[in-house]
């Protein structure tokens, strides 16, 4: 500090007011706390991301960041997580035993629990009365940088291997370390204040494991009523163990394999087990010869394309000729597209989707006419046709591929006993470490980032900024009807994440500082820091992740 800098001056909604040198935003939070519907997490200092105890120590707009913010939602989650282990180790104490955050279940984080203890009804109650006990104490969350060699060291003291593991790989000399009372662990992102703001949580059993519940970014008040979608769970359980079976936990687990020289034997591996599974879906198929149309659904950037490609492949085995159908291509012209609240192209909504002219060109299909189909030329925004004609003969079937695939209203005109239903998903089965979950929505994110640089001229920012809209579309157009599904599919390839990070980075790194996509691109640069690059060059093309790095066998 100068001798002359003795205040900062701070613009907040608006006005700009003058603090001296050094005050922690946590008093300017309670400050302005009235002006919030919902409690402040963390605040936004010029673009940059600080947690309540950093102190003000240069001129800067302020923003204030709740549980309706994505960066406060996930604060949330992360020290909730962190309150529940401290919570376990106060109950089992020096007990050898290990604790596993998995996956999203209904409204909240799959756990479980290894070694000499039962998760009972009654070890679950126990863990939420001294969670209780924590909030009502406000112990702080503390921050402590040390030197990445003694956290390995610590983590390895604390059993937390998959920690230890994952910290030999990290090129940063120093690492942050959140404290609880005493209870040290590493959490990759920012956390709240101290734990008196965590009072909304629950705790369920479920299956093997537990839930550990929290409220939504749409409702912070309210912790909802558990309801699992259990095909949806059976799918991504199957794929953690499926992960383990090839000790492939975490990300250190995916290093090992990659510096040990087995890159191209798991690349084999995983694409074995994918084909494997998309046959299984193709025998079905064809064991239900009343099935003409296959409705494949999934979120934003799930590889439906390739998959429709891979499975129209299998199909032909059984003598099936399918023909893949991209519901993309029945978009409405750019200029009839509906807009979000924001102003901006909603393409996620099924009104983006010219569905009389879909349904009349399916049912005239199935009614043996020849039809020329569209091609939707996402450059110039329109739809056009090329001379694309079709028609079906006894032995044809439909592979229709898009977001709303499992929706109805989509395909209302045509007969349902006609339809078998595939939801997909790129479900991620890694996890950072035992406690640090990759969300499904990164790698989504990421896909998508490098599939549009590469064959729609959409930069990075670009995309980061249309990702809310695209989520909101999800939540709202086809997650409510992923359970409809006849089979699931799970298009998350084991080590994708590490292949995508060659090509995400630039894209990342060419983010303007100032732009406010730029603490999003931060957050992802520092997730793909952790894993070591594989190259493309033993990918087969014919690989999901081929629709997004390029090289497909396939029109993608």
């Amino acid at each position: 500090m100068t001798e002359e800098k003795k205040t900062v001056v701070l613009e907040i909604l608006g006005e700009k007011k003058e603090y001296p040198y050094g005050t922690q935003y946590i008093e300017i939070a309670r400050e302005y706390q009235h002006t919030q519907q919902y409690p402040i997490l963390l605040v936004m200092a010029d673009n940059r991301l600080r947690e309540l105890h950093r102190r003000a120590k240069e001129d800067s707009r302020i923003s204030f960041i709740t549980m309706k913010d994505t960066a406060g939602y996930n604060a949330y989650r992360r020290s909730l997580c962190l309150m529940m282990l401290k919570a376990i180790r106060g109950i089992l104490k020096e007990e050898e035993y290990q604790v596993g955050i998995h996956f999203v279940v209904s409204a909240g984080l799959y756990c479980t629990l290894q070694g000499n203890v039962e998760v009972t009804e009654e070890f679950l109650q126990k863990v939420k009365d001294y969670m209780g006990e924590l909030v009502k104490r406000a112990i702080p969350i503390e921050k402590r940088s040390m030197d990445t060699r003694d956290a390995v060291k610590l983590f390895h003291t604390h059993g937390m291997y998959d920690k230890e593991k994952l910290f030999r790989y990290r090129r940063s000399s120093k690492a942050n370390i959140y404290s609880m009372d005493g209870f040290e662990d590493y959490y990759y992102g920012y956390m709240v204040m101290d734990t008196s703001y965590l009072d909304k949580f629950d705790l369920k059993k479920y299956q093997e494991g537990f839930v550990l519940c929290f409220p939504t970014r749409m409702d912070p008040d309210t912790v909802p009523e558990f309801a699992p979608v259990e095909k949806l769970f059976h799918v991504q359980n199957n794929s953690l163990k499926w992960g383990d079976s090839l000790d492939i936990f975490s990300v250190g687990d995916l290093n090992d394999k990659v510096v040990s020289g087995h890159t191209k034997e798991l690349i084999m591996i995983q694409e074995a087990y994918h084909e494997k599974q998309i046959a299984g879906i193709a025998e079905t198929i064809a064991s239900h010869p009343e099935k003409k149309l296959v409705m494949i659904a999934g979120p934003s950037s799930s590889g439906k394309t390739t998959f429709s490609h891979r499975l129209s492949t299998q199909l032909s085995v059984y003598g099936l000729k399918p023909h893949p159908i991209p519901v993309d291509d029945y978009f409405v012209n750019r200029e009839q597209t509906p807009k979000d609240e924001n102003g901006n192209y909603n393409f996620e909504c099924l009104e983006a989707i010219d569905r009389k002219q879909f349904n009349e060109d399916m049912t005239r299909l199935l009614a043996g006419e020849r039809v020329e189909l569209p091609t939707f030329n996402f450059k110039t925004g329109k739809r056009e046709y090329k001379g694309k004609y079709k028609q079906l003969g006894k032995n044809d079937i439909l592979v229709i591929e898009g977001i709303h695939g499992l929706n109805d209203e989509l395909s209302y005109s045509l007969p349902g006993e006609s339809k078998f239903k595939i939801y997909i998903s790129a479900l991620t089965q890694l996890n950072v470490d035992e406690h640090n979950r990759i969300p499904t929505t990164d790698g989504r994110l990421i896909r998508r980032m490098v599939r549009d640089a590469r064959t729609r001229g959409t930069s990075a920012s670009e995309t980061i900024a249309m990702w809310p809209s695209v989520r909101r579309g999800e939540e709202n157009h086809i997650f409510p009807y992923q359970e409809s599904a006849d089979v699931m599919f799970n298009s998350a390839l084991i080590y994708e994440l590490a292949v995508l990070k060659i090509y995400a980075e630039p894209l990342l790194f060419g983010i303007d500082k100032n732009a406010p996509e730029y603490v999003e691109a931060k957050r992802l640069l520092k997730f793909l820091d952790y894993f070591v690059p594989i190259p493309a060059d033993n990918i087969p093309n014919n690989s999901l992740v081929r629709e997004f790095i390029g090289g497909s066998c396939f029109e993608v």
